[in-house]
């Protein structure tokens, strides 16, 4: 059933200014007028504008701003990304549900999405606060040929992509602080969480989740992230369709995944840097046994951050706290 709405989308899709005939409809998805007819029904239940007029078939007017398996797919001009769409209204997480259909065998590609998450996360398990309506809450799920060491440049990947995207489709001017979050003017407005299911030599899926803060005003912030935390409306003052930036993400997304399959990290890294919060600056570094200040240089050829020391060695690091922020900055 649902198969057959995403090919009837499709073809409306391609077909935006002419009329469809139910008889072309009908031979080409190989149902009758009638089930053509219950479908278009279920497109109006779903928000969509449909217009069918006699002797000259069906078109579609207008589209709604909502999230749906239909909305995202009318007009989603992908190879392999979002072919599976599962919409949930309410979920405790994004994470969980693709984790659950990765297991089953769902395809590369798979898109799971929500409208709210009850129990989103971030990295070290931290609470991401995902309000109904007012962000993108979504996993993809990939399964690259790439060894399992390699999965964290997926995430410095996903990075490059929102910031891209950002930059694009808005007026904001995105910076990636290492290794997962997006900054406008310092705050927070986007995080990334990566997990993956592995043999020692070989990957058998992982799991991209994004949070991005869209429409959320002041007053949606929780008290204790308010100060460091924005969304696209509070830096814009402007509502944002959730839809076309969903849509704008996936193609992104697959263009720069397809990329680097094929000519590897270099790309990302350059990509990365170019949006690299605190390149050049200097951060303040902990770990289990020790801190120190260091300069920021970038990422290595690995994605690990690099730094140099006031004793000028440098130093790769693959995990650590990092205090960003001077007193006074945030």
């Amino acid at each position: 059933m649902e198969s057959t709405r995403n090919k009837l989308i499709e073809l409306l899709a391609n077909n935006q200014d002419d009329y469809i005939s139910g008889q072309v409809l009908s031979d080409k998805l190989k149902i009758s007028r009638s089930g053509i007819w219950k479908h278009m029904k279920e497109l109006e239940k779903d928000g969509y504008t449909i217009e069918g007029k006699s002797k000259k078939g069906y078109r579609i007017l207008d589209y709604p701003d909502k999230l749906s398996e239909n909305t995202l797919q009318w007009g989603l001009n992908t190879k392999w990304i979002g072919k599976t769409i599962i919409h949930k209204q309410s979920i405790p997480s994004t994470q969980i549900i693709a984790h659950q259909v990765a297991l089953e065998g769902a395809s590369h590609g798979t898109v799971v999405i929500a409208d709210e998450q009850t129990m989103g996360k971030g990295r070290m398990n931290r609470h991401w606060h995902s309000g109904k309506g007012k962000g993108i809450w979504l996993s993809i799920l990939v399964r690259p040929d790439i060894l399992p060491y390699q999965a964290p440049q997926l995430t410095l990947l996903t990075a490059t992509v929102l910031a891209d995207v950002l930059r694009t489709c808005t007026t904001v001017a995105p910076l990636i602080k290492w290794p997962n979050d997006i900054l406008i003017n310092n705050k927070k407005t986007a995080g990334i969480l990566t997990e993956m299911q592995a043999e020692q030599d070989r990957i058998q899926y992982v799991v991209i989740g994004i949070g991005l803060n869209v429409n959320q005003t002041k007053s949606d912030m929780p008290e204790d992230i308010g100060h460091r935390a924005t969304s696209l409306q509070m830096e814009t003052n402007k509502h944002w369709q959730l839809r076309e930036l969903v849509q704008n993400i996936l193609t992104t997304f697959e263009n720069t995944y397809d990329s680097y399959m094929e000519n590897g990290f270099p790309e990302i890294k350059d990509k990365w840097e170019s949006f690299g919060f605190k390149i050049g600056e200097s951060i303040s570094i902990k770990t289990m046994r020790d801190k120190w200040d260091a300069t920021f240089l970038g990422i290595a050829a690995d994605g690990a951050l690099l730094t140099k020391a006031t004793d000028g060695t440098t130093k790769k690091l693959y995990s650590a706290e990092i205090d960003w922020f001077k007193e006074g900055e945030n």
